[in-house]
């Protein structure tokens, strides 16, 4: 089989609070991650992802947009984060504080 007409076959998931979207599908080799985006058709579905600046990884990691996608990746949309891990840990801590007053 000649490398220009392999096809692999990927997933593309986003998660929001009430829902996840998995979206799998076969892709030309050499497809990046921005084209099988496109290709999914999840940008018509989440019309939101549109005009944000969201970032992708591929099974849990942080990847570039121009990333070949391989046979059984799993392309992940990452939403931005509402608040930093940081801000997230001192709040945690705050609300731990609330509940153990004095005795």
């Amino acid at each position: 089989m000649a490398m220009g007409s392999e096809t692999i076959q990927i997933e593309v998931v986003y998660a929001l609070p009430e829902k996840q979207i998995v979206i799998s599908l076969d892709c030309p080799f050499g497809t990046t991650i921005s084209q099988a985006i496109k290709r999914s058709g999840i940008l018509a579905e989440c019309p939101e992802l549109v005009a944000q600046n969201y970032e992708v990884g591929i099974h849990g990691r942080k990847q570039v947009f121009e990333y070949r996608v391989s046979d059984h990746d799993r392309v992940e949309i990452y939403r931005p984060l509402q608040v930093t891990p940081t801000e997230a840990r001192r709040l945690r801590a705050l609300e731990s504080k609330k509940g153990h007053g004095p005795i």
